[in-house]
């Protein structure tokens, strides 16, 4: 099937085919001028003072901001995104109702849509704060984790269309990967603290549009956003939600992935869901009593690492082995611990229902994120009234699918905030396999050039990056 985009479609991609070029022609003199940014390089977040709540924050409401300042933001760290960036501590909460505080960056186009704006959940996936997207986008910043510096990209397709952008650290202060309520609260406390700082981004309305996007571990935080949005921040103007590789099933995705090349994500979330602000006073007595001095060694691993590290570090292990934790298989069955993951399940509780459309895609061939837990999902939704438009993608893996199904991401938010979204629920699918330019018209090719460097790269089913951890800076270097 091919896939037929809009006008609007063609003139972005035909832009950041244009800024691309212009990125790339202006490299020679950002890296002649690249040591000096080591006077100026950003703090790791546990360093940062920007990151601290002040005194008192616990008395704020929910998406209050603690402060603000302007950042420089870049590709890489060292190609300069030539927009205007923001970032905002604001007021969130933890999965007990406590308080805390996190941060989100905002960027905005030089020529912005006044009335709306887009949240944008990057993939970190990881249990260390150094690897929170606010500090990797920073001008100067050391590329800890290489998914945020590639989801870039697709922001820029945001930006030159003329939305604002906010992409918060949604994990929280704790860089907790897992835990879908504190990532949705997260997710929704982010758009509030945005429309606060309006005046700042000239917005007209005191009340955007807005449309949430995610994929994969971005999916957690945007389908928990999307199903507590109606109870946890009903006052918020919703006009869409987009989500694909969606994790919706923890214990699933857990089994799945197990003693596979991805199974490092695994001790990542093992931490994040152990971290303070998840469910760390009901997990943390349970994993310490059954921990080996081995599977401590891994999750101590895991509170340093990013994604790729993380797959580095465990890849092709198993968290049921007896040499990582003493209860075999018997895992899942402990009570603290089958409860957390039961409490994970999007599509489980009736009350958790979207009431704004949403866009969900997802490969049957994902080797990272089961596709059947994505569907069962979906026909949750739709049986609980949601009104949801499914793609499947019957070809590529799961980091090819991101890029693949971008155009038809893009031509579902510019129809959610048009109101012209489809009622109900639909289910389609598509079997291409690579991001053709004919598919968005030839006169796009240029600027598709590197989206298809990154799913060559990857490889078919994405498993180059278990050779090389820096494939995607490798091809997202210009």
């Amino acid at each position: 099937m091919v896939y037929s985009a809009g006008p609007s479609v063609r003139r972005i991609m035909l832009a950041l085919g244009a800024f691309m070029l212009a990125i790339a022609s202006a490299r020679p003199t950002v890296a002649r001028t690249s040591p000096r940014l080591a006077t100026r390089a950003p703090k790791a977040p546990s360093d940062d003072p920007f990151y601290q709540p002040p005194v008192g924050f616990e008395n704020e409401v929910p998406g209050t901001i603690l402060r603000q300042r302007n950042v420089s933001v870049a590709f890489l760290g060292l190609i300069p995104d030539p927009v205007e960036a923001f970032q905002l501590l604001y007021r969130t909460t933890a999965i007990n109702g406590s308080a805390i505080a996190t941060v989100t960056t905002i960027f905005k186009p030089s020529s912005p849509k006044k009335d709306r704006f887009v949240s944008f959940h990057t993939a970190y996936d990881s249990s260390a704060t150094i690897c929170n997207p606010s500090y990797n986008y920073q001008l100067g910043a050391a590329q800890t984790d290489i998914i945020s510096s590639a989801e870039q990209l697709i922001i820029q397709a945001y930006l030159l269309l003329g939305y604002i952008v906010a992409s918060p650290d949604y994990e929280g202060p704790d860089a907790a990967f897992g835990p879908g309520h504190l990532e949705g609260m997260g997710v929704l406390d982010n758009m509030r603290a945005v429309s606060n700082f309006g005046d700042h981004l000239d917005l007209t309305s005191d009340n955007p549009m807005i449309v949430g996007t995610g994929y994969s571990g971005g999916a957690i935080a945007t389908g928990w956003a999307a199903s507590l949005q109606p109870s946890y921040a009903p006052e918020l103007h919703i006009k869409g939600w987009v989500q694909g590789g969606t994790p919706s099933n923890l214990t699933g995705t857990l089994v799945f992935i197990d003693n596979t090349l991805f199974s490092g994500f695994i001790p990542a979330a093992v931490v994040g869901l152990a971290m303070p602000s998840a469910y760390g006073a009901e997990l943390t007595p349970v994993i310490n009593k059954v921990l080996t001095s081995h599977g401590r060694e891994v999750l101590q691993s895991a509170k340093k690492n990013c994604a790729v590290g993380d797959i580095l570090q465990f890849s092709e292990q198993s968290l049921f082995s007896k040499d990582v934790q003493t209860m075999g298989y018997g895992l899942l069955e402990e009570p603290t611990i089958k409860s957390v993951l039961s409490k994970n399940i999007l599509g489980a509780n009736k009350k958790e229902t979207p009431t704004a459309p949403v866009f969900v895609y997802h490969a049957t061939q994902d080797e990272v994120i089961p596709y059947s837990n994505a569907s069962t999902m979906v026909n949750s939704w739709c049986n609980n009234g949601a009104d949801v438009k499914f793609t499947t993608y019957g070809n590529g893996g799961h980091a090819t699918t991101e890029v693949i199904a971008l155009p038809e991401a893009i031509q579902f938010i510019e129809a959610a905030f048009a109101g012209t979204t489809e009622n109900g629920c639909s289910h389609n699918t598509e079997l291409a396999s690579i991001l053709n330019p004919l598919a968005l018209g030839v006169e796009l090719e240029p600027i598709l050039t590197k989206l298809i460097d990154v799913l060559a790269a990857l490889g078919r089913r994405d498993s180059a990056v278990k050779q090389d951890p820096n494939v995607l800076k490798d091809v997202v270097t210009w």
